[in-house]
């Protein structure tokens, strides 16, 4: 038996925002959407276009929320980058930067419904 990462799901409160979102920071685009026949849900799948791996961002018509229970947050996505300080630059612009571990040579962005996503450099 051979199990392989497929997907990871964020659940959106808006959908146009976030996909604007991971389209401008990480350059993320749409490769496959799916909608309920009564509009109960989207579910749309975001590709770097060089991993398999896909962000699968589900928005919900009836979630009565203001906004999801991300817990403490310790869960995050990582992104590898071959400009790191580009990156950084192009995230402060965007004021998305949340925190930034110096020492480790990292830093996390948020997105629009606050989950955490880690930049790390190429290292060799």
């Amino acid at each position: 038996m051979n199990f392989r990462f497929v997907h990871n799901n964020f659940n959106v409160m808006d959908l146009d925002k976030s996909l604007a979102f991971y389209k401008e920071a990480l350059g993320l685009e749409e490769v496959r959407r799916k909608e309920a026949a009564d509009g109960s849900f989207i579910i749309v799948f975001l590709s770097d276009g060089e991993s398999k791996h896909l962000l699968e961002l589900t928005w919900l018509k009836n979630w009565e929320k203001d906004s999801y229970n991300l817990g403490d947050n310790e869960f995050h996505l990582a992104f590898q980058v071959d400009d790191f300080e580009g990156a950084k630059e192009k995230h402060r612009k965007m004021n998305c930067i949340c925190f930034e571990n110096k020492q480790m040579g990292i830093y996390f962005i948020t997105d629009p419904d606050g989950y955490w996503l880690e930049i790390v450099p190429i290292r060799k």
